[in-house]
């Protein structure tokens, strides 16, 4: 019951709207899913397991009630909070489409300093700036860190964006760039002429989807200018953290500009 309703939602609201109504209305789900199976690592909460979650197939154990955050977001946050010295060095940031479990851990970091974290999308309501990540109203060179998760696949073209985000990143800045990558495809699938939503979600695993990355999404990352990092972060962890933070097998691709 729970799965039917979560994938009628997402297909069928639109999503600044689902963003409002997830706030409460998840945290209320959670209630049935007391326990103490698993951990969220971004809130710290337990439960005796996670929502399900997804467009078409709903994933089983995959959303946290309680801070909204799914199996990329808890990997991406033990990346960051391990791994890098943001939350320490607290460089200008600029966090697109960020996720509401992210965000709420950054910006009291940034407190002292609100100039230096900027978040932005296109029509979210989560966002301080609205823009297409195409054309991005930013100075050459100005921010020193970018945090930008599963995006690209939603772009017409991603090549623009990626030269858009490695012009506006200063020299020396680095930045997380996730996308959903089939490490089974040799290659990135995509087709333009591919308009319908229904088609596009059988094809590209959901209606807004534009492409399917492959194993060359890194040598995509490099084409922009990027120098890539391919890390398979999960793989690092213990079977035990994997298990209690219920991880995806998914890579962090960290960039860097020379």
């Amino acid at each position: 019951m729970m799965e039917r309703l979560i994938r009628w939602a997402l297909n069928r609201i639109p999503r600044p709207v689902l963003q409002r109504l997830a706030g409460w209305a998840v945290p209320l789900a959670g209630v049935l899913y007391k326990g103490r199976g698993v951990e969220c690592p971004v809130c710290g909460a337990r439960y005796r397991k996670f929502m399900p979650y997804g467009y078409v197939r709903p994933r089983a154990n995959a959303l946290c009630p309680r801070c909204l955050s799914l199996e990329r977001h808890r990997l991406l946050w033990l990346y960051l909070s391990r791994e890098t010295d943001l939350l320490r060095t607290l460089p200008r940031t600029l966090h697109i489409a960020p996720e509401v479990c992210i965000l709420r851990h950054l910006k009291p970091c940034f407190a002292a300093h609100p100039d230096r974290y900027l978040t932005a999308d296109l029509e979210s309501p989560l966002a301080d700036l609205h823009f297409d990540v195409q054309q991005i109203p930013l100075a050459d060179a100005s921010v020193g860190a970018v945090i930008c998760n599963h995006l690209l696949e939603h772009v017409a073209d991603d090549r623009r964006a990626l030269r858009e985000l490695h012009r506006i990143l200063r020299p020396g800045g680095w930045g997380i760039l996730l996308s959903p990558v089939d490490l089974g495809r040799e290659s990135t699938y995509e087709d333009d002429t591919v308009t319908d939503p229904a088609e596009r979600t059988r094809i590209f695993g959901q209606y807004d989807h534009r492409r399917i990355y492959g194993r060359d999404y890194a040598e995509r990352l490099r084409e922009a200018g990027f120098d890539v990092d391919d890390i398979d972060y999960a793989a690092a962890l213990t079977d035990a953290e994997r298990r209690r933070y219920a991880l995806p097998e998914d890579h962090i691709y960290v960039v860097r500009k020379k």
